[in-house]
């Protein structure tokens, strides 16, 4: 759903439930409110939102899918790449992975599991910190990970994480930032939302900024590994996208606080965000090629036709493969050698026009 349809498609809703009431009486009181706010209230009201009560339902049961839904396969491959980056660091004994965005903990335990079964070494040194504000969600991953309690930690935030050697990770985290729309803001007319003129042109995605400034800041050495869906250079269009029982609806004001709203990520931003603070590009490329580049290092990962037909869904260009992207960047290592993972790559920075 592109946002050119913004005025004709999504200012005819109305929902009557409490969370779409408190913002109506929000901006009622005080005016029209940038679209950052109004999707930060819809995914992560304390109370009422589509993230942080837990409604987020993903699998083929729930709204969408992901990478983890489709199964172990996902963590395994990343368990591969992530042992790659530990032995590249010279194979500290305390090494940290660090999460955000891990929904139930899915992902990490796939990785724990893989870890144990195949890189003993790698799983005696690894360490894991989920960055998780809500407790709700803190409450599903500890018990989807209470087999591997002793090796993870909780933090609330980035501003609660300490300094750390290892990687940082997150799948689908950054399309679910609050993001601001160019010339628009959420108002009223009569109970109905509506789109309006906005005063002043707000950067747009100010919260995925402010992210890779605190990621950055907190990396004393390793790598960022970023896997979301959106565009680069001057291929990026601002694009909504609202998604509720694996149906896009034609607008965010339907259903509020029960159905997913993401953006499509300017991978560019990030990158040139990135770079200003320190980190050195370490590569970018589609999940296709970046799953390939792995698996052409550890062929012997696809041993039976389950792993085959997740890995045919991780891949093709009409599932999974296209539609996701995959950022990296490094600090105070060595990337002469491009991680296996961006074997087939381009050139990331032609690719991100930076």
């Amino acid at each position: 759903m592109g946002l050119a349809q913004a005025d004709s498609a999504f200012d005819v809703f109305r929902l009557d439930n409490e969370l779409a009431r408190l913002i109506r009486e929000k901006i009622a009181a005080d005016g029209p409110q940038p679209f950052a706010w109004f999707m930060e209230q819809a995914l992560y009201h304390p109370e009422h939102g589509y993230y942080s009560s837990d409604r987020a339902a993903i699998g083929r049961r729930g709204d969408y899918f992901t990478n983890v839904s489709v199964g172990p396969l996902f963590g395994h491959l990343l368990a591969l790449q992530f042992a790659e980056i530990w032995q590249r660091m010279g194979k500290p004994e305390n090494f940290l992975i660090v999460e955000q965005g891990a929904h139930h903990g899915h992902f990490a335990r796939d990785v724990f599991e893989s870890l144990r079964r195949e890189l003993s070494n790698f799983y005696d040194a690894a360490r894991y910190v989920i960055v998780e504000p809500f407790e709700k969600l803190q409450e599903r991953q500890s018990k989807t990970l209470d087999e591997f309690r002793d090796r993870v930690q909780w933090r609330k935030s980035l501003d609660h994480l300490e300094s750390f050697a290892g990687i940082h990770f997150s799948n689908e985290l950054l399309d679910a930032m609050p993001v601001n729309l160019r010339d628009k803001q959420v108002g009223l007319q009569g109970e109905r939302f509506v789109f309006v003129d906005s005063p002043a042109d707000a950067s747009p995605n100010r919260s995925q900024l402010n992210w890779i400034e605190k990621v950055a800041a907190k990396l004393n050495r390793g790598f960022v590994l970023a896997i979301d869906y959106g565009f680069a250079g001057a291929d990026f269009r601002e694009t909504v996208q609202v998604r509720g029982r694996h149906r896009l609806l034609d607008s965010p004001f339907e259903e509020i606080g029960n159905v997913d709203i993401t953006a499509h990520v300017n991978w560019s931003d990030i990158a040139s965000a990135a770079l200003a603070n320190d980190l050195r590009l370490a590569g970018f490329t589609d999940q296709h090629h970046f799953l390939t580049g792995i698996l052409s290092v550890f062929p012997e990962t696809i041993t039976d036709d389950k792993s085959r037909r997740a890995l045919q869904t991780l891949l093709h260009p009409e599932m999974l493969g296209r539609s996701f992207q995959v950022l990296a960047f490094a600090k105070d290592t060595d990337i002469s050698t491009p991680l296996s993972g961006f074997k087939f790559a381009r050139d990331a920075r032609t690719e991100l026009g930076i």
